[in-house]
């Protein structure tokens, strides 16, 4: 029984995984810097095709890494104002390395450093913990969680017929929520409401004339009879 044991052994020991993961990790945070003309440049960046097991293993591990570049960004910002733009080795960049000013940037930048060694710890590839730390590490600055996705296929693997997936980071191709109905209902309740009142006052308007009609018949009425009774006792004398 595997009683407290996270986590799939996928047929493999403890180190063999550790690779396999590391080798996972670089190989989609490469494909934000595409090379078009490489022989097996990847068609889309930042996505990679494997299982659905290793994506979900995966996932954990690559937005701990995320994480580390994200809190090294604080660090970096601060220790810009201590900097130099001197080329290495010029004077001017000699007189700034013997200067307070250059014990106050490596106090600033030592955090983010040990965060950077970390990361290539895991990784082992400096490409990869280059483009983690100046790319990636921008691009998910205000979000909190939820750096990568895992999106199922359809087909499986030819061999073993395996569950295929793939895991990509968000941001690019994100899906957008449909309108609820409820909305759309609420709209246009409010737009029959508002054209009511106009639909009122012009049906008000005939009834205002049917009822001027009527009085002017009333007011004839009576000038009638009388003139009708006049001409009967005409013809009676």
């Amino acid at each position: 029984m595997r009683h407290r044991m996270r986590g799939r052994k996928l047929g493999r020991n403890a180190s063999h995984r550790k690779a396999m993961f590391r080798n996972m990790a670089v190989s989609l945070i490469k494909t934000i810097r595409i090379d078009e003309e490489a022989e097996n440049a990847p068609k889309v960046p930042g996505r990679i095709t494997t299982t659905v097991q290793k994506a979900k293993e995966l996932r954990p591990f690559m937005e701990k890494l995320i994480t580390l570049g994200k809190k090294a960004q604080p660090h970096l910002e601060n220790a810009t104002q201590y900097a130099t733009d001197a080329e290495k080795n010029s004077s001017e960049w000699k007189t700034w390395r013997e200067s307070e000013q250059w014990n106050q940037w490596n106090q600033a930048i030592a955090p983010a450093l040990t965060y950077r060694r970390r990361a290539f710890a895991d990784l082992r590839d400096n490409e990869a913990v280059d483009i983690l730390f100046n790319e990636l590490s921008e691009r998910f600055e205000e979000r909190t969680g939820g750096y990568t996705r895992i999106v199922r296929l359809a087909t499986v693997r030819l061999g073993d017929a395996g569950e295929q997936a793939i895991i990509e980071f968000v941001g690019e191709r994100d899906r957008v929520k449909p309108v609820k109905r409820s909305t759309t209902l609420d709209s246009d309740a409010e737009t029959a409401t508002t054209e009511a009142p106009a639909d009122e006052t012009e049906s008000e308007e005939p009834a205002a004339e049917t009822e001027a009609d009527d009085t002017a018949a009333a007011d004839e009425a009576p000038e009638a009879s009388a003139e009708a009774a006049e001409e009967d006792k005409e013809k009676e004398a």
